[in-house]
This record gives C-alpha cells, structure tokens and sequence, in this order.
C-alpha cells in the first residue's frame, strides 16, 4: 500500500504532461492549417512518434496530381523530417519550395522530372542525410552542389546520367556518404595473343588394305593351289595322203 502514492503521482505526471504536450500542438494554428492543406491535395503528414513532433509528410500515394503548385502546402511548416515526391510530376522550379525545412532528414525524389537546376534548392538543407535520384535527370554537373551536404549518408544515383568517377569524388568529399547505384568499373580488355605461325600439314598416309581384300586374296590363292592344272590339249593327227602309184 506504501507504493500507491507513488504509482497515483506518477500517473498524474504523466497525463499532465500529455495534455501539455497536446496544448503545445495546438498552440500553432499555421501548422494545422497547413496539415489540413496538405491532406486537401492528396498527401500524408504523420508525427514521427509521440514525444517527437517533427513530421512525415508523403505525396507518392496520393491518387491527385502532385505539381510543383502543391508544395506551396508546405509554406508555415518547419519540423518535417521526411518528405516524399516519388513519382510524382515535381520540377526542379518546385523544389525552391523546400528551403525552409531546416530539419529535413530524409527526401524521395526518384521518378520525378527534377534536373541538375533542382539541386541548387537542395544547398538550404543542412541536416539532409538520405536522398534519392533514383531515375532522374541528374548528371555530373548537379552533384557539385551537394557537396556542402555535410550530413549526407545516403545517395541513390540509379539509372541517372551520373559516372562512376562523380560519385567516387563525392563520396571523398563528404565523410562517410555512400553513393548507391554507380555503373560498375568497366573491364580491361583482353590483350589479344599473337597468331603463331600454322604448321604444314603432314602428308596423309595411304590407307591400309583392308582386312577383307587380304582374306579375299587369301581364299583366291588357296582356291588356285587346289585346281590342278589343265594338261595341254592333244594334237590331232593328220590324215595320211594315199601313196602314187609307180608307173
């Protein structure tokens, strides 16, 4: 029974501190009214977690186009934490939108119309560390303007029009950043080995004799031992011519 006091504190505690925390939510209208617009043109905004008020907020399922018109949605928000544009019909020009989510954490850009201009927008965002161009427009030229990204953990390049050596450089510029998706090293080609010399072909053998012609020659020899030899044909005499008669 001593424990109940504590435990009934402890609980008043914590319902006190929800309810201040939830005053606190509510104490910023231009956030809520943004929330409200956001879901108006088809996205998400989720909280983080319960004690952590930095937002979510996903455009990639919403069944309306999403132009760069609809990141206007974003204006009067500053704790968002994740921000995903996959597949949707953003532009480079809408992503000047984005510069004041001082907090962002994480962003989805793949299968989006952004090019290398879009990244200039991406230099407002310091505590950037996941980012992904996954099937964009993006070249060497626009990786030059994430290397003030200092935070920058992840980078996903697939099917992009970025090298092999870009993505190597950025990776030495920005401590512990791993770029994802980079073309493989080519192979180095074969030395082709030097044709040696044909030799000439050696003179065919003739065929032996078959072993069927020898017995069939065989059988024939034996078979002429074994005939006798013909005897010569008697001569036929001649008739006798009458004597004459003497005179």
């Amino acid at each position: 029974m001593r424990y109940f006091p504590v435990a009934l504190f402890s609980a008043v505690s914590l319902s006190m501190m929800s309810f201040v925390y939830a005053a606190d939510k509510k104490a910023d209208p231009a956030t809520e009214q943004a929330k409200s617009k956001i879901r108006a043109a088809g996205g998400s905004v989720l909280e983080l977690a319960q004690n952590d008020d930095r937002l979510e907020i996903a455009f990639h399922l919403s069944d309306q186009k999403i132009t760069d018109n609809t990141l206007k949605t974003l204006a009067g928000l500053k704790k968002v934490a994740t921000l995903n544009l996959r597949g949707t019909d953003v532009t480079s020009a809408g992503l000047a939108q984005l510069k004041d989510l001082k907090d962002l954490t994480h962003l989805h850009l793949e299968k989006t119309k952004v090019n290398d201009a879009g990244l200039v927008h991406l230099k407002a965002l310091p505590n950037l560390e996941y980012l992904n161009l996954y099937g964009t427009q993006i070249t060497d030229a626009g990786l030059s303007n994430l290397n003030q990204l200092k935070k920058l953990k992840r980078l996903y390049v697939w099917q992009t029009k970025v090298t092999r050596p870009a993505g190597l450089a950025l990776e030495k510029q920005i401590t512990g950043l791993e770029v994802i998706g980079l073309p493989e090293e080519p192979k180095p080609k074969e030395a082709k080995k030097p044709e040696l010399p044909k030799k000439p072909a050696a003179p065919k053998k003739p065929a032996a004799p078959k072993k069927v012609e020898k017995k069939a020659k065989k059988k024939t020899e034996k078979k002429a031992e074994k005939k006798p030899a013909k005897k010569p044909a008697a001569k036929k005499e001649a008739p006798k011519k009458p004597e004459k008669k003497k005179k």
